[in-house]
């Protein structure tokens, strides 16, 4: 250190100086203006960027609201649809069932008519053979009881004793 203060020149020194002031001015207009603008700008860039980045994460925040909302919305509306599909499905199981029934009960009813009217129909028929038989029994007596004379009489007789007159 001794031996920089016993070398030091004062004209070397402001001639030192004088390059160093003139420096930093050509410095200064030249390139610390340029480095400042494009720092200040690459500032503005990155500040631009980041406020777009905010934008664009509030715009998907609200994109993700809205589809969540839509989402919803249309769970909400399929749920209502499978509501109403299963509700027309058990009416029209119902409806079927109770069809089923009033057509079953026409087919019993017509049925028992039907059996109602064989057994009419075979109740008379069986009047009407009872009848014939009825009459072909009487009138093989008749003809037995007819065949003698002594019988004839005996039966008119009798037939007038039970006979009452009025």
């Amino acid at each position: 250190m001794e031996k920089l203060f016993e070398d030091f020149s004062l004209g070397l020194f402001v001639w030192q100086a004088l390059l160093f002031i003139a420096l930093v001015l050509l410095l200064k207009k030249f390139a610390w203006k340029p480095i400042l603008d494009s720092v200040n700008d690459r500032e503005e860039g990155i500040k631009d960027a980041l406020d777009a980045a905010e934008k664009a994460k509030l715009e998907m925040e609200n994109l993700q609201a809205d589809n969540e909302k839509l989402l919803k919305e249309a769970r909400t509306e399929r749920e209502a649809m499978l509501k109403e599909a299963r509700e027309m499905k058990n009416k029209m199981i119902e409806d079927a069932k109770d069809e089923a029934k009033e057509a079953s009960a026409k087919l019993i009813a017509q049925a028992q008519a039907s059996i109602e009217t064989e057994k009419k129909a075979a109740i008379a028929d069986l009047k009407a053979q009872v009848a014939n038989l009825s009459i072909e029994i009487a009138e093989k007596v008749v003809r037995e009881e007819l065949s003698n004379k002594d019988k004839q009489v005996k039966l008119v007789e009798s037939m007038l004793g039970e006979a009452t007159l009025n």
